[in-house]
Order: structure tokens, then sequence, then C-alpha cells
């Protein structure tokens, strides 16, 4: 064991983590023996590369092992088979790695869902209003979604996106929120998170934070107390690309998106330096801080850009496109290091590398794009046929690689329905090469529906916040109504949920691989003990006994 090995055993015996052994203390409450006593790192930089698999960063190590990915996994310790939250959004799989908590206790299942207690956004006079809302928290939240600044007014963008506020909030138009009906006021995103986060349990401790990520929305990180991160970067990924003839936002041409991606890259190196993100106030390095990049996805997702084909060629062999891209991240990974040796942080700064989700299907022969729009819109006439009163029975509904679906009748007979419908259906979608391709049982595998979809996610029948049914697409079904994808997210497949886990630098050993099942969950208790904070004052953590990664 070496001496970076014996520190971080120190911080999880001092916080009563080695072995399962966990010693509960208040909410809120501060751990008795100070960070600098007990901590095993200063600094925690958290990235996370959307849509990147464990196989991806071996196919991309095997390949080149003196890349700065290798290097950042053999200096600490790789868990090769982590798993991230299902669904595999980005929203609770970012959550879940700021909380500890799936979605069933931080209460969040996607970034757009649906709330049968929340009133429709815009409601003032909330007396007598019927509650059941969408609640969409992405881009549509933005005061202006045209402008990478969110709305913010910055003149010569993108170039002067680094001045963008570290307070995003501000940039949400409270009138797309939903309505608290207690309150009759707005719910904004920080507020509709159900438990802490490690972000304000840091705050406590008079440590500092930061944070980048796509969306205003992200504020939701902050916590229920809204104060959670300090500096908070969040240019708009879905805002028009300037300069990108070729696409509607910087998802749509994949150099654009490493363009965007980029700025959240120089943002992390100026907090690195010891300044905030737009290097105008010098702050110091933050205790936790990170980003989230979003190449590898589009990489994964479009059928081609710039010259390239996207996807796999095979299984888990990336295509031109995706090689690409895996080369961009370990040159943007590569220069965050650097930064930190430069900065003479090395021996305190403790780097995390994992993904919100994978992407599904890696196998590019498994490809099924199925038009989910036919599908809903045919349970609904169905139900009309029956109840030719009703309301449509599909209140909201989220299908990517998975079906998640909210309806308007929550009872078992409209629930069961509603299942047996989508498992007749049958019809045709197209393959890889946009040929016709049948599939059946509604692409599903299997369908979890009322109680049944409750249990799933571990709360009530009737909670206001889970979806009525929960549909486990088949391998390789991506719900799209085009040709434009070649893979997706949101689903329970290992291309969705196998993502990678390292834990490289101060308070780790070198050259560790762990084949234990964990998951990224964890990675929120392991940030605390690295910092010598309690993980147990996370709410989450205490709900579901979410332990700190295992260190060996």
């Amino acid at each position: 064991m070496n001496r970076r090995h014996l520190r971080l055993a120190a911080v999880l015996g001092a916080t009563g983590l080695i072995g399962g052994a966990f010693l509960a203390t208040p909410a809120g409450a501060v751990p008795a023996a100070s960070a600098a006593h007990r901590a095993a790192a200063k600094h925690v930089l958290l990235i996370s590369v959307d849509g990147l698999h464990q196989s991806d960063l071996a196919w991309y190590i095997a390949r080149h092992p003196q890349s700065a990915l290798a290097k950042l996994v053999r200096g600490g310790v790789q868990y090769t088979d982590a798993k991230t939250t299902n669904p595999s959004d980005s929203f609770p799989g970012m959550v879940a790695q700021a909380t500890g908590g799936g979605p069933g206790t931080t209460g969040v299942y996607y970034d757009d869902t649906y709330n049968a207690a929340l009133l429709p956004a815009g409601t003032t006079s909330c007396k007598g209003v019927k509650p059941g809302v969408e609640v969409d928290f992405t881009e549509d939240l933005d005061i202006n979604k045209a402008s990478i600044d969110a709305g913010q007014g910055l003149k010569n963008l993108p170039g002067s996106i680094l001045s963008m506020t570290g307070n995003p909030t501000k940039l949400i138009d409270p009138s797309k929120l939903p309505v608290d009906p207690k309150t009759c006021k707005p719910v904004y995103p920080y507020q509709y998170l159900q438990v802490n986060t490690i972000f304000e349990v840091a705050r406590q401790a008079g440590l500092r934070t930061a944070w980048s990520d796509k969306h205003a929305a992200y504020d939701i990180l902050d916590g229920p107390s809204g104060t959670g991160i300090q500096d908070l970067f969040t240019p708009e990924i879905n805002s028009d690309a300037l300069g990108y003839a070729s696409g509607n936002d910087w998802t749509t041409d994949n150099k654009a998106t490493q363009q965007y991606d980029s700025y959240k890259v120089k943002a992390v190196l100026n907090e690195i330096d010891g300044y905030d993100h737009s290097r105008s106030q010098k702050v110091g390095t933050p205790a936790i801080f990170g980003l989230n990049f979003q190449s590898v996805s589009t990489a994964e997702k479009l059928p081609s850009s710039d010259g390239l084909a996207g996807g796999y060629t095979a299984k888990n062999v990336p295509g031109p496109l995706l090689q690409n891209n895996l080369d961009y991240i370990n040159a943007q990974i590569g220069a965050l290091t650097a930064e930190i040796h430069k900065q003479h942080l090395d021996g305190s700064t403790t780097v995390i590398l994992s993904a919100k989700h994978g992407q599904s299907p890696t196998d590019p022969t498994a490809l099924t794009r199925i038009d989910d729009g036919p599908l809903l819109d045919g349970l609904n006439a169905a139900w009309k046929k029956l109840h030719p009163a009703a309301a449509d029975l599909v209140a909201h509904a989220v299908d990517d690689d998975a079906m998640l679906i909210w309806l308007s009748d929550r009872s078992k007979a409209a629930t069961d329905f509603a299942k047996a419908y989508l498992l007749a259906q049958s019809g045709t979608g197209t393959d890889i090469n946009k040929k016709a391709k049948a599939y059946t049982h509604g692409g599903l595998t299997k369908v979890y529906a009322g109680a049944d979809a409750a249990h799933f996610f571990g709360v009530k029948p009737g909670d206001a916040r889970v979806p009525d049914i929960f549909g486990v697409a088949q391998y390789g079904v991506v719900y799209t109504g085009g040709t434009g994808k070649v893979a997706e997210h949101g689903g329970g497949h290992a291309d969705d949920l196998d993502v990678p886990l390292v834990v490289s630098g101060a308070g780790t050993p070198d050259r560790v691989t762990d084949a234990a099942t964990v998951h990224t969950t964890q990675i929120a208790p392991t940030i605390l003990a690295l910092l010598g904070l309690d993980p147990q004052q996370l709410k989450a953590v205490r709900e579901e006994g979410t332990k700190v990664l295992p260190v060996r």
C-alpha cells in the first residue's frame, strides 16, 4: 500500500466507511475533525463524458498506452464494472453523481418529465386549478434558448461566452416553470431536487465550489438551498451554433460540439489557476469543480459529421468520428492534468472520470429506429374508443431508447391497458442503412406499469413524479421519427449503463483495477470522504446506504 493509499484509508476509517460500516451523524452536521487534518485531497476535479463507455476507454488505452487517459488510469483506481442510473439520462445521471441517490430518491427521472401534483406553468391564481404538468428542465427554460448565453445579452458571441454569469438561475424564465400549489410560485430546478448535494455540504464546510454544464437548468445541482455552487458556468448547448451553417445547434455538427466543449475546458483551466470561470476574479482553486463533455455523445449519435462516419463500425469498435472524439477528449484531459501539474496541485488534487450515461447500441447491426408517435397516437385512440369522453390517456411521454409515460388516468385499469396495448404492437422501422426493419411488441422487452413501475424505482404507488409506464426497449431500438440518429440513451441495457469510473491522484493507489460492480451514485460520498467531509451529511446517502467507493 503506497502513501496515497494509506491517506485515503485513513480518511475512510475516520469517517466510519471502511467495510460498509456507517457512523450516522445528524443531517447538516459539520465533521468534528477539520478537513485539513482528515482530507486526502484539497481539490476534486470531476469529469463527466456523456456517452463514454468503459469499453471505449479500454479500447482507446489499449491503442494509446502513453495517452493522457492511460496515465490517468495508471495513476489511480479503475472500476471496470461501473453502472450509471436507470433511466440513463443526463439529468438523473449527473444528479446521482452529486447526491449519491437514484431517481426514486432524488425525484429526478429525466430532464423532461411530468408531475401530477404541480400546476401548469404561468399559473398565477392557483385556487381550483387542476394539478398535472410537464416538468421541462431543458433548454426550453432559457430566456433565449437560441443564444449560447441563454439570453444574458452578451456582445460578440460566442467569443465572449466566458463572460457568462456564474449564476444561471437568473437566466431561467419563471413563466416556463411548473407552479407549487401550496405557494402559488414557480418551482426552479434547484427547488425540485428532493435531497442535498455535495456542493452544499462543501459550502457548509467553508469550501469553494464550481461546475460547468450544458443548460441553465443545471442549477438543480445547487441543491434545495439554491447556493451549493458558487460558480456555475452553463453555456447553452442547444443554442444556434454560430459559424456553423450545417447545424441548428452545437450538437448537430461534431466540430461545433468540440468547440462548445472547449469553452467549458477553458473555464476549468481558469479555475485550476485559482480564478473564477471568466478569469476576472482571483478566488482560489475550488474544492469541488469540474465539467461535462458532449462531443463523444454527438459522435455516437450522428450518422456522419465533418466527412466522418459516426457511431461504431462493429460491436464496441468506435468508428472514425468517435475515434476522432476520443482523441479530442484525451487532449482536453491532458490539458487539464498538465495545468494541475503546472500549478503544483498534483499532490492535493484527485481527478474522477465517469459519464452521466452511455449510449445504445454499440453494435450497428442491432439498430432499429421506431417512430414512437404512431404508437402513442394509437394508444390514445384505442383508449378513446372505449372511453369516448375521456382525455388522451398519454399525458406526457419521453422515449429515447426506453419508454417513460405518464398517464392522465393512473388507475390500474388504465396502466394495464397501456401495457397490453404497447406489447401488442408490431410494425416497420429502419436499420443502420435506412432500410425497412420489422419490429414486434412495440420494440419492448418488458413493461413496468402502475404499481410495478413505482416499485421498480423504490417509491410508493401514486407518487406524483414516477412514470406510470416504464418500458424496457429491445436491444438496438431507438425511438425516433427519422434517420438522423444511430444511437440514443435513457434505457437500461449494458450500452446505456456501463460507464467508466476512474479515481486518480491524491488519496489513491497507483495501477489498481477493481472489477466488482459499483455505481456512479458512489461518486458523491467518495468526493466528500476525499475532502475529509462526512458522506452521511448527504440525505440520499443515508436513505440508500450509498457507500464510498472501495479502494484496495
